[in-house]
């Protein structure tokens, strides 16, 4: 089966042949939940998008369109046996399709790997080339549809833009001339789509069309929109006067050897290239501390606190990219704040503080260094509040939130944070950190198991990062759904575990390249285990799985599912208290589960009492990223297990 929207609505079966979809309100619901990407329309939502004002039977004349799809989608789906392509899901339906069956989400999904691989840019240039029209061209007149459909076209802009960037980068794209010409025809407002018409009639060899082209970009700009050329055209119209223009790799090469800047250049770049993730992503944190190193050697006190606190990036995961290097700008950090003492600016002390509570990651800490690493959050949060600076309290709140994992069960505590968070960086139009926000408060509403409102969660993230260039978002939004997905696999009329399956490795392909490797370890190994616990079967056994950080609390129901009982036990007995991150509630659970399986009394009492507090909560969900159902089933069978004898 594929669906194609971005044209007219249309579906396929394998053999290639058309399905008949029906009339203009079938190919809408069908539109409409594709739309969803998987997630579950209820049925009140889809019969608002269908009609402006619903007649009396709405919802009889929606169950006649869904009946009649399923006829159409599954012509040979066996009477009372459960649809599979179209499936109803608690109060709605959804569409259960592979994402690379559905001709917008391949779209979306190479987009974002081309974002971070370029080595990509042939497939981008395929999934481009399937754009029939606007995005479903034949739904008019519903609001949902023009949102998506915007939504879409600024995608499609962006792709065809980056691909002719990847190509121009490489040494290629002389050929681009005549595509982009129309292209800046089309869209003249587009800046970025001036300057890359420019490279391409400089790489063809007609200097002084490209030079033409950007002094018809200056004059529209000034005539008509009152504004100058940003810096990026002016610096190529240099270029390009001097015959100057870098041939090859001059999108990845912002930074390298040779190449000298101050602390404050060094940071300021770090700073704006750390959203973009993979490599940019690994550079900015490098390039961070070279500058915080270069400005403590300059013994300038207050160059080097600012310096230090300059690198206010969001930061939404527990566990550190390169502990190493967090722990030496926390070093830093601390002997700079000494250094200072009671005097200089006010902000300095804040930011320093906030500094020290976001790099010290919860899961890298002992028990002491967590201390004054909540205590280091306090601080820069009150300093934030009296100096009144929005921008700074937001960075100490990010302190606060990732100092928040002090035990099981602080979901609420942690959406409390993500709402301060949304509601200030929204009123003082700080986008990044809005994007933060919902990402809190998403992978909040994921712990408490309300999937509705953490799905709104995301859709606004995605939103917020496709104005703000944070790629990264929607590799964590990618997993959330995964986690969703498996979630509902274990209901009646869900989708299938492997489908489940699917969608996490999907979103595991995704993460693979994001610059991220504190949250890459392990993630994937652990979302499978959590899916087979959800449908009570063994833990994976294959030796290629890379448990990362997670293999001690995985490795005992490892063990039993090859029927190694003894070995389970010893290792079970060994296993350590899980560090106090998003995951402690997940690793909790699993040891649980192995010491109910191996009658181990003692070891399921100390779990039952970690978890208590939890009880409400879904076990790894904190993350946003994966689950293994709710605690209140690990918590009874350890209770029962402790209680027993």
């Amino acid at each position: 089966m594929r669906i194609d929207v971005l044209g007219a609505v249309r579906a396929f079966r394998a053999d290639g042949s058309p399905v008949d979809l029906g009339g203009p309100r079938h190919r809408e619901v069908l539109a409409r939940l594709v739309a969803a990407e998987g997630r579950m329309v209820t049925t009140d939502g889809l019969v608002d998008d269908l009609w402006t004002d619903p007649p009396a039977r709405a919802v009889g004349a929606l169950r006649t369109f869904v009946a009649a799809l399923r006829r159409a989608l599954e012509p040979d789906r066996p009477p009372r046996n459960p649809p599979r392509v179209l499936v109803t899901e608690g109060p709605g339906y959804a569409l259960c399709l592979p994402r690379e069956d559905v001709d917008v989400h391949r779209f979306q999904d190479t987009l974002a790997r081309a974002r971070r691989d370029p080595g990509t840019v042939t497939d981008l240039g395929t999934v481009l080339a399937d754009w029939r029209g606007p995005a479903y061209a034949d739904v008019t007149g519903s609001p949902w549809a023009q949102r998506e459909r915007t939504r879409l076209e600024e995608l499609r802009l962006e792709g065809a833009e980056l691909r002719a960037r990847i190509l121009l980068d490489s040494g290629e794209g002389a050929d681009l001339v005549a595509e982009l010409g129309a292209h800046v025809a089309e869209h003249p407002w587009r800046e970025p789509a001036w300057g890359l018409l420019a490279r391409a009639l400089y790489r063809a060899g007609r200097q002084a069309d490209a030079l033409a082209v950007l002094r018809r970009a200056r004059t529209m700009l000034v005539d008509q929109l009152g504004l100058d050329p940003g810096a990026n055209l002016q610096r190529l119209e240099t270029d390009i006067l001097n015959g100057s223009v870098p041939s090859e790799g001059a999108r990845t090469a912002w930074t390298g050897h040779g190449v000298r800047l101050g602390p404050r250049t060094t940071v300021d770049l770090a700073r704006t290239l750390a959203l973009a993730g993979g490599d940019a992503l690994v550079r900015s944190r490098r390039d961070r501390l070279a500058a915080v190193q270069a400005a403590e050697s300059t013994g300038d006190l207050s160059l080097t606190a600012r310096i230090i606190g300059a690198y206010d990036v969001p930061a939404i995961w527990s566990r550190a990219d390169d502990p190493e290097q967090s722990r030496a700008v926390v070093a830093a950090a601390e002997r700079t704040l000494t250094a200072l003492g009671p005097d200089g600016p006010a902000d300095l002390p804040a930011r320093l503080l906030a500094t020290i509570a976001v790099e010290s990651r919860s899961a890298d800490l002992s028990r002491s260094e967590l201390k004054r690493a909540q205590q280091a959050a306090l601080q820069a949060v009150a300093l934030a509040r009296d100096l009144a600076d929005p921008a700074l309290l937001l960075f100490a709140l990010n302190g606060v939130f990732l100092q928040s994992f002090t035990r099981p069960g602080l979901a609420a505590v942690r959406d409390r944070t993500g709402a301060e968070i949304l509601d200030l960086a929204t009123r003082h139009e700080l986008p990044n950190f809005a994007v933060l926000g919902r990402l809190v408060r998403l992978q909040s509403a994921s712990a408490l198991g309300d999937l509705d409102a953490a799905t709104s969660h995301a859709e606004a993230a995605e939103q917020l990062a496709a104005t703000t260039e944070a790629p990264l978002v929607s590799v964590l939004t990618g997993w959330f759904r995964a986690r969703a997905a498996a979630a509902r696999s274990a209901e009646s009329g869900g989708p299938a575990a492997a489908t489940a399956a699917a969608h996490y490795r999907a979103a595991e392909d995704a993460l693979q390249t994001a610059g991220m490797p504190g949250l890459h370890q392990g993630l994937f190994p652990l979302a499978l285990l959590g899916l087979r616990l959800l449908h009570d079967r063994p833990a994976p056994t294959d030796p290629h799985l890379d448990w990362g950080p997670y293999r001690p609390w995985a490795r005992p129901l490892v063990l039993l599912a090859q029927d190694r009982v003894e070995e389970a036990r010893a290792t079970l007995a060994a296993v350590p208290e899980p560090p106090r991150d998003h995951m402690q509630e997940a690793l909790w659970c699993l040891t649980a589960r192995a010491a109910v399986r191996l009658g181990e009394r003692g070891i399921a009492a100390r779990a039952e009492a970690a978890l208590r507090n939890a009880r409400a909560e879904h076990a790894g969900a904190a993350s946003g990223m994966l689950t293994l159902g709710p605690v209140a089933r690990y918590l009874a069978e350890a209770e029962a297990c402790a209680d027993a004898g």
